[in-house]
């Protein structure tokens, strides 16, 4: 009976091991999740009424370069606050100096889903 205890509490102790605890790496990195999503390089893509992602992450204060490709219909990207304006498939590169949430949107009346066609850049 004692050896059943015994097998049952070490095999529990054994589960609590295997599945507790968060990555250390990104602790060891000095970074938490947020900062590690963050990006120079932003390809986007569009389709018809959608944007490939709906949040992109960029550091503040360091130079960003968006590349926009259309694999469906004609779009572009606007945001308003960094004068971004890429009508069809194009690039800018620009600063975000202050930190915050900004809407990119489709520039280019693209059909009857167009006024939903937005992301967000987050500037940490």
């Amino acid at each position: 009976m004692k050896k059943v205890l015994l097998s049952a509490v070490l095999l529990f102790l054994f589960f609590l091991a295997a599945c507790g605890g968060e990555d250390d790496s990104e602790q060891a990195n000095g970074t938490d999740a947020t900062e590690s999503n963050a990006t120079n390089q932003i390809d986007m893509t569009a389709t018809n009424f959608t944007f490939d992602k709906p949040e992109y992450v960029v550091n503040a204060g360091e130079e960003i370069t968006i590349s926009l490709t259309n694999e469906e219909g004609q779009h572009g990207i606007g945001i308003n606050e960094f004068d971004v304006n890429i009508q069809g498939n194009g690039k800018v590169t620009f600063t975000p100096n202050e930190p915050g949430e900004y809407t990119i949107y489709c520039n280019v009346p693209c059909g009857e889903g167009h006024a939903d066609m937005k992301s967000t850049l987050t500037v940490q």
